[in-house]
């Protein structure tokens, strides 16, 4: 300090605002530098990051600071004094999640890692559950579904596909926002479809019978 008064009293041009300056930032760097923060990554259920998660740090019952996660579910916030946080997360679709007590040291900033995983809300969800079977009215395994939806103009676009389980059952999700869905099944080069309306976030169940084993023309 003796040595940083000295060289500042030989400075041509030092003045009495300028000390008052320089002396507000050098004993406010200590107060920035003891500053914490938290980072993590939300993940659904599957492990998978949920970009776009609003994550809100909050103390008292007052939210202090937010951000949002990145494409891969990553997030940092910084800026927190010493102490206890609970941090509150959520993703359209998604339940909200909470973790309490989350201790923040100075100068240290806290890794949750994966920690903050979100489930499906069913109830803003589309759910559609259904059975594939043959002509006999047995189950068929390994069926290959596939699930569309309709689009404003009318047309329907594929959105994903999976395979009939061991009790010929299959299950999608969706986001709402639409008014139809078309379900097709495929079997040994036979197909079947069913188109279900969708009047709301809810699960809709259906079942689809196959033309197999096709009958031989005699």
């Amino acid at each position: 300090m003796i040595f940083l008064l000295e060289v500042m009293r030989r400075v041509k041009f030092f003045n009495i605002f300028t000390a008052a300056l320089f002396f507000g930032l050098l004993f406010a760097l200590p107060a920035f530098a003891q500053t914490g923060g938290i980072k993590g990554k939300v993940k659904n259920s599957s492990g998978n990051g949920i970009a776009g998660a609003e994550v809100i740090i909050r103390k008292d019952g007052k939210d202090l600071r937010s951000t949002r996660s990145d494409a891969k579910g990553n997030f940092t916030i910084g800026g927190l004094q010493k102490g206890k946080y609970n941090i509150v997360f959520d993703a359209e679709g998604f339940a909200a999640g909470a973790l309490f007590n989350v201790e923040v040291k100075d100068g240290d900033v806290r890794d949750l890692g994966g920690g903050l995983i979100l489930y499906l809300d069913e109830g803003s969800q589309i759910i559609v559950r259904g059975s594939v079977f043959d002509t006999n009215g047995f189950i068929l395994p390994g069926a290959k579904v596939e699930m569309f939806v309709r689009k404003a103009d009318g047309a329907f676009k594929k959105i994903t596909s999976a395979y009939t389980n061991s009790e010929g059952e299959f299950g999608f999700r969706h986001p709402q926002g639409i008014n139809a869905i078309r379900i097709t099944a495929k079997f040994k080069g036979v197909t079947a479809s069913k188109d279900i309306d969708i009047d709301m976030a809810a699960i809709y169940r259906t079942a689809i019978s196959l033309n197999y084993p096709e009958k031989k023309a005699n």
